[in-house]
């Protein structure tokens, strides 16, 4: 059982991290920092972690429904975890190894991290103004979300 507390709480974790670490980051040094380091990949994990869990349990039944909408609701969301993943994928290899930051630009990498934390930030946003409610409705439940 999937609670929409669970998910808005793992949503606030993302959401603070990605706050903390935009700070931390922009300081070339602090990004050698050992603390950061830990939060940045706990960051990285609550994510994946976060896409998962949707794609496990949320989707599912919104595909199993037979209004269109729904569906294509439950498709979108599908297909922008996919593109996250590949995004955090692409951007791990680039700027990470064997858990480590590994940086050679700092400008660039502080922008492509801005960008990689809002690409994130607006899916938490999507999710907590589309895809919740429409579980909620089509559940009728407004506390387990699966």
């Amino acid at each position: 059982m999937i609670t929409f507390d669970e998910l808005n709480a793992q949503n606030h974790k993302i959401t603070e991290l990605s706050n903390v670490l935009g700070l931390l980051l922009q300081d070339r040094s602090m990004c050698d920092n050992e603390v950061t380091v830990e939060l940045f990949f706990q960051y990285v994990e609550l994510v994946k972690k976060h896409l998962d869990l949707e794609d496990k349990h949320l989707y599912a039944n919104l595909l199993a429904q037979k209004d269109r909408a729904i569906n294509q609701t439950a498709n979108r969301f599908m297909s922008g975890s996919a593109e996250i993943k590949r995004v955090f994928d692409q951007y791990l290899r680039k700027w990470c190894k064997h858990r480590h930051l590994a940086i050679k630009n700092h400008d660039q990498f502080v922008k492509e991290t801005e960008e990689m934390f809002q690409l994130v930030l607006n899916r938490i946003i999507d999710e907590t103004e589309h895809l919740y409610p429409l579980i909620r409705e089509v559940r009728g439940d407004a506390k387990v979300a699966a």
